[in-house]
């Protein structure tokens, strides 16, 4: 039987963009149809350097355009909740990279939205679909035993407003940034959150060492290790009485096992080196859920899951 043509639509012309772009173009039964952007020779150049037939200046021009199964917004930070709401207005699966809102109450408006439309929104958390969080996630099935899950994150609000994001965004950088390894802990936790305890609590006056700790209904446990002013790494260890799976960086998974002292190494998919890492799996999963097929896409209800757990650490 003939594949279903799937018709994607991109809303932005960025660096994101053009990514998304590249990894939907390579899932076969897929035709990127149309593009938008705030700026339109943008979108032209996009357009013409990937072989996609429309560009438009109106998000009904889109949709009328293309009829997309599905649409990905790739967007400025402070622009993702507005044309995300304005996206719900068509009967298309919505694709929108994280974190959805600059803040907690900007993205529960948000999925407040998507729900009285009754609209099916994916969230572009692209780290679960790392052939490392993959790796990880495929052995620790295996184990029924409790997990230590302890994510490492380093951010600076200089070097973000050094980056031209506005004061608002900077404020709430954690939503914008931290959100990559914070997932980590909803990806491998088991269960809901039942608690979350700041040991280090935030300070926005004076930034530095952040500690929380996160406790899920099976038992597990997960720290959270910020350092808001100085060197540090993004990285994942997840550790079992049998293994312990470490990723550092995120693209690169590796295990110890019980009573060993090396680290054995797994190799990183060709996928994550011919796209951006976690890329071309997430579009391929978004295709399956905009087709109503079986897939492993985040919704907005689930990452508004991590979305509460960034609020809980720093508030």
């Amino acid at each position: 039987m003939k594949q279903e043509t799937c018709k994607v639509a991109i809303i932005g012309a960025g660096s994101m963009a053009r990514e998304h772009l590249r990894a939907f173009q390579d899932v076969a039964g897929v035709d990127v149809a149309g593009l938008r952007s705030r700026t339109r020779a943008r979108a032209d150049s996009l357009a013409a350097a990937h072989g996609v037939a429309i560009v438009c200046d109106s998000l009904p021009e889109l949709y009328e355009k293309t009829r997309a199964d599905l649409v990905v917004i790739a967007v400025d930070v402070i622009e993702l909740a507005a044309v995300s709401r304005a996206c719900f207005e068509f009967p298309w699966t919505v694709l929108v990279e994280k974190p959805v809102g600059y803040n907690f109450v900007e993205a529960q408006e948000v999925q407040q939205a998507a729900a009285s439309k009754r609209r099916k929104v994916l969230v572009a958390l692209n780290r679960r679909f790392l052939s490392s969080t993959h790796a990880a996630l495929a052995d620790l099935r295996q184990s029924e035993g409790p997990r230590y899950v302890h994510v490492q994150d380093q951010q600076s609000l200089e070097q973000a407003a050094a980056l031209g994001h506005p004061r608002v965004v900077v404020d709430n950088w954690m939503y914008a940034n931290s959100i990559h390894v914070i997932d980590y802990l909803r990806a491998f936790g088991r269960g809901s959150v039942t608690r979350v305890t700041p040991i280090i609590p935030w300070n926005l006056d004076g930034p530095g060492v952040v500690l929380a700790k996160i406790e899920f209904e099976s038992g597990d446990i997960g720290l959270y290790e910020g350092i808001w002013d100085g060197p540090g790494p993004w990285a994942c260890t997840i550790t079992t009485p049998e293994k312990r799976w470490e990723m550092r960086p995120l693209e690169q998974a590796a295990f110890q096992a019980r009573g060993e002292r090396p680290l054995h190494m797994i190799e990183t998919s060709r996928w994550d080196q011919d796209f951006k890492p976690g890329f071309r799996l997430q579009a391929e999963m978004a295709v399956a859920a905009a087709m109503g097929r079986p897939s492993e896409a985040p919704t907005l209800d689930e990452a508004m899951e991590t979305i509460k757990i960034i609020k809980d650490i720093f508030s």
